[in-house]
C-alpha cells in the first residue's frame, strides 16, 4: 500500500503528471487533483493545501513516474502500512 500525496501551493498546473499516470486529473482551480474514482484508490482527502490517496493497485511506478516528473516537486509518493 502507497499514499500520493499533492501539495497544493507548490502545484503550478504544469501537468507533467498526467501524462505519466492517469489518476492524475485537472481540477476547478486548474492545479493537479487525484481522480475521485473509488474504484482506484481507499480514498482521497482533501486537506488544506494538499491533496492526499492511499492506493493499494500494483501502478505504484506509475505514481513515481509522475512525482519525478513534477518541476516544482509537489507530488510524493510513499509506502504505508496496511490499516
Amino acid at each position: 500500500m502507497y499514499r500520493v500525496t499533492i501539495d497544493t501551493e507548490a502545484c503550478d498546473g504544469i501537468f507533467a503528471c498526467l501524462t505519466r499516470d492517469d489518476r492524475f486529473a485537472e481540477d476547478d482551480d486548474g492545479l493537479a487533483t487525484l481522480d475521485t474514482d473509488e474504484d482506484r484508490h481507499r480514498a482521497v482527502r482533501r486537506e488544506e493545501g494538499r491533496v492526499v490517496a492511499e492506493f493499494d493497485d500494483d501502478q505504484r511506478a506509475d505514481a513515481e513516474q509522475a512525482a519525478e516528473a513534477c518541476p516544482p516537486n509537489a507530488i510524493s509518493v510513499e509506502a504505508i502500512d496496511d490499516e
